[in-house]
């Protein structure tokens, strides 16, 4: 009978020992989201164009080394009859490495074509990939950015 206590003993002080160690190797995290995103315009009319300033922010405690991203069309966006607009690149340019709570801002820009269809909403998401510690932590997350609807005049 003793013997059994202490193996249960045992099994659960290391299964303790081994959760402990795995939350304290756990990066600290800021409150903040890494990523915020500004439009210079929720409407737009054909031939018009709107700018998205991304800001990258470091919420962690060591430098972010790698950042990539791309920005692409919702799906309901590509199946929208007649809307034509180009976006300025698919993929986003960050200067890093980033340090601990500094930012890094990049512009982006869609042109609404001339002879495009009005009544639409162009909505994009983007897809955000970075490493920091030294390589060794990544994180990924999929963001909705702000959309413009396409107003006839």
């Amino acid at each position: 009978m003793p013997t059994t206590t202490f193996r249960r003993f045992s099994l659960s002080a290391i299964l303790s020992l081994f959760l402990a160690l795995a939350f304290l190797a756990s990066p600290a995290h800021a409150a903040s989201p890494a990523l915020s995103v500004t439009a210079s315009s929720s409407t737009v009319t054909p031939g018009g164009s709107v700018s998205l300033s991304l800001t990258f922010t470091n919420v962690h405690d060591t430098p972010v080394q790698f950042i990539y991203q791309s920005v692409q069309p919702t799906w309901q966006t590509t199946q929208a009859p007649g809307l034509k607009f180009t976006l300025s690149g698919n993929t986003v340019d960050y200067t890093a490495p980033v340090a601990p709570g500094a930012s890094t801002t990049v512009t982006i820009s869609y042109q609404v074509a001339a002879d495009s269809s009005c009544g639409g909403r162009i909505d994009l998401y983007t897809y955000l990939y970075y490493e920091y510690q030294a390589g060794s932590l990544t994180e990924s997350t999929i963001q909705d950015l702000p959309g413009s609807d396409v107003l006839c005049v």
